[in-house]
């Protein structure tokens, strides 16, 4: 029986020289520290191997000297494929030098490809990146001017726009777990993330390529638990025990029980923000929030928002997620990015983007850079700095609404709140809405085609993306449209019904947000558009537990639409919505003698399959059309055909 722990030097010597290295990582959650720096020291000291190919996904590295920074050595790497590079600025400068071919791909797609490398395809289809640079007829992906071979497409699959990623053979995969026994079955206990380690493993194999693994402990054989192996033996050729300075949970905290999931911490999820123009921009991206909707929040301003949906108590009523796998509980920042603590569940990274991908997203908070009259952003390329994409691309495209979030200028900007009146001290020294992004990360054209619901949210005013370009909606208090707003863009924004941000957003007192989101008046629930007789009631958030509840509901419902004075058409969100068991079939009743006393037509939309399920069902049990749909845009399409 083959023993397969060895030394470090020895795992090492079996890379050569123009090999296909691909290794794990998120940030530095799952980077396998021990061996990027033996890689390193092999070539320091015989400058082998030579001219390899690096295939990463999530940045391995700390924007410093480790991870993958290591390996940023003239000679030692040829190539690189990753996709998110902002947290490995060694290799990136290489890159943007022209000292080395590279590619950005999107994250998820690359998280992806490994499964399709591990099951021997071509390689995979996917929409994601269409009209982006990852596009060939953009740039493909290139980071620079060497690097010319094509790896992805366009391709034609029923009379639809793909883009095809070719496979990448990988003859050498450098991964990482907890726990390791002699035959190479390996667990992930203490890892704050699962990642893609069973998929690289597998696409490593599969491509007659080799697996060195590395951990932080040695068991004994026969002693592991079979469903707690991640990868197993026979995909292992390799294991290093690694001194535990280099394997570290993250690359911020040594070990932390609430990232395993094995332990629920008991504190608190930090101290409120301090109050100025970051705090502003989370508090007006809060009020997007989907009560019960599933939400991934990105890496820097974004954050934010997590602190003030916990500050005003209504984060138990979403599901924040990361894009490295964690559902639930409150994703972490900085160097601890990708981990969270008392998730509900953490699942590989690629499940996690095919989630994503289908769809399953009700709303993503994400950064922007730079954005322009056409709704474009770029996250991914300034200049000589080269960030990458990571995952943006995939979330951008799919989620069902998206925010924008950052402050209007950047270097410099100073803002003061007085009276809950914004005034700006300083104005930054750049603009970030400007005629013409660098690098089109996310496409304002190809999401109005895809009726993507969109904003764009600054300290100081709010856009939504339309058919047109970018459309000035909200303004604070204390801001001048012409001096603070438009002397500070390179473009006109379309300017059409504009109002004031809520004020509660710049007073220092808490919000109130959940009587905002969940606790609404009844009447404060309904819109009725005369012109086009609709009536849009907002029931999202909406617990009906009692007979009390129900009448209350029904009571002002009624004599809302009664008040009206004629029939109308009915367009209710009934996201979040949370009926007990026992009030189903009379909530059902309820909605049913309004229907008929009071609409022309009714619609409804919600992204919960099983109420649209349940509810359509009990609808039609008492002879009403259910008409229930997964989105407003359905719901909407479904009322203007009727009407004609």
């Amino acid at each position: 029986m083959v023993d397969k722990i060895v030394s470090l030097e020895d795992a090492i010597a079996v890379i050569a020289t123009g090999d296909t290295v691909c290794v794990s990582g998120f940030v530095g959650i799952g980077t396998p520290e021990c061996l990027l720096r033996g890689l390193e020291s092999r070539f320091i000291q015989s400058q082998m191997p030579k001219d390899i190919t690096l295939l990463f996904a999530a940045a391995p590295g700390d924007g410093k000297d480790r991870g993958l920074n290591r390996l940023a050595h003239k000679g030692l790497v040829k190539r690189a494929i990753g996709g998110h590079w902002s947290l490995v600025p060694k290799l990136g400068k290489m890159a943007v030098n022209n000292e080395i071919e590279a590619y950005n791909l999107p994250l998820g797609c690359i998280s992806q490809l490994y499964r399709n490398i591990a099951a021997g395809n071509p390689g995979m289809h996917s929409k994601v990146g269409l009209r982006t640079f990852v596009d060939p007829r953009q740039s493909g992906g290139a980071i620079n001017r060497i690097s010319k071979d094509a790896l992805v497409e366009v391709q034609q699959l029923a009379g639809e726009e793909w883009l095809f990623y070719h496979s990448i053979p990988i003859n050498v995969a450098l991964i990482r777990g907890t726990t390791a026994d002699k035959l190479g079955n390996i667990t992930m206990e203490r890892e704050a993330l699962t990642l893609d380690m069973l998929s690289i493993a597998m696409a490593a194999k599969n491509s007659g390529g080799l697996v060195i693994a590395q951990v932080e402990r040695i068991a004994d054989e026969g002693s592991l638990q079979p469903k707690e192996v991640v990868v197993p033996g026979n995909l292992v050729d390799c294991v290093v025990l690694a001194d535990p300075s280099e394997h570290l949970q993250t690359y911020l905290s040594p070990y932390n029980h609430a990232f395993t999931g094995r332990m629920r911490s008991a504190e608190g999820h930090g101290e409120p923000m301090e109050f100025g123009e970051r705090k502003i921009i989370a508090r007006r991206a809060a009020f997007e929030l989907p009560i019960n909707g599933v939400v991934n929040l990105g890496i820097g301003m974004p954050e934010g928002v997590a602190a003030v949906a916990n500050e005003e108590k209504i984060i138990k009523h979403i599901v924040l997620t990361t894009e490295a796998g964690v559902l639930g509980g409150i994703p972490q920042s900085g160097l601890d990015f990708g981990a969270a603590v008392n998730a509900s569940a953490i699942i590989q990274t690629n499940q996690q983007f095919d989630f994503y991908d289908g769809g399953g997203l009700d709303l993503a908070c994400l950064g922007m850079a730079e954005t322009d009259k056409h709704g474009n952003v770029n996250v991914s390329r300034f200049k000589d700095r080269f960030a990458g994409a990571g995952g943006f691309i995939n979330i951008s495209q799919n989620a069902r609404k998206v925010l924008f979030v950052g402050t209007f200028t950047v270097g410099g900007l100073k803002v003061a709140i007085k009276d809950k009146k914004l005034i700006i001290l300083q104005e930054g020294r750049s603009r970030k809405f400007i005629d013409s992004v660098e690098q089109i990360t996310f496409n304002g054209a190809y999401s109005a085609e895809l009726k993507q619901e969109v904003l764009y949210i600054t300290e100081r005013c709010v856009f939504k993306l339309t058919d047109e370009g970018l459309e000035l909606t909200e303004v604070a208090p204390g801001i001048d449209i012409e001096k603070d707003i438009l002397a500070n863009m390179s473009f006109v924004p379309i300017m059409n019904d504009i109002r004031e941000m809520d004020l509660t957003i710049f007073d220092k007192k808490i919000m109130n947000l959940r009587s905002k989101l969940l606790d609404m008046k009844m009447s404060d629930r309904m819109y009725y558009d005369k012109e086009q007789n609709i009536l849009f009631a907002n029931l999202s958030g909406l617990e009906i537990e009692t007979e009390k509840d129900l009448s209350k509901f029904y009571r002002t419902a009624r004599s809302f639409i009664k008040n009206i004075g004629c029939k109308v058409n009915l367009i209710s969100n009934h996201d979040g919505v949370s009926i007990s068991p026992k009030m189903a079939s009379k909530f059902a009743d309820a909605l049913s003698r309004l229907q008929r006393e009071y609409f022309l037509t009714a619609t409804r939309y919600t992204t919960s399959a099983f109420l649209r399920q349940k509810l359509g069902q009990d609808l039609k049990n008492r002879a009403i059309p259910p008409h229930i749909f997964e989105t407003r845009e359905e719901a909407a399409t479904f009322v203007k055909t009727e009407q004609r």
